[in-house]
């Protein structure tokens, strides 16, 4: 991931419904679907910009594998390139467990 690149909510709010490729140490890959993304109407810190932005929340599915456990992630996406996450896991829908990744 481009370290300087700021996470935003605008980012990820046209992408509901894409496809992301988790790939991490020790755990075969696998896809998660982003399924949310909530922009809250509190201010989160100030960036590297010194502005500071309204919070927000992406959640995503998973497939039928196990559940992973909360940890960062390193996401690939087609348009977006390797993404560094840090992701929770929130509870099963469908039979599918869901991950928040938080931005405050």
């Amino acid at each position: 991931m481009d370290e300087q690149r700021l996470l935003t909510f605008d980012l990820f709010a046209g992408r509901v419904g894409e496809r992301f490729v988790l790939a991490a140490d020790g755990v075969a890959p696998s896809t998660l679907d982003l399924v949310e993304a909530t922009e809250s109407t509190e201010l989160g810190g100030t960036g590297a910009d010194g502005v500071r932005r309204p919070q927000f929340s992406l959640v995503f599915r998973g497939g039928p594998e196990a559940a992973l456990p909360q940890s960062s992630y390193r996401l690939a996406h087609a348009d977006l390139g390797e993404l560094e996450l840090f992701l929770v896991p929130i509870g099963p829908d469908a039979g599918r467990m869901r991950y928040e990744a938080a931005f405050a």
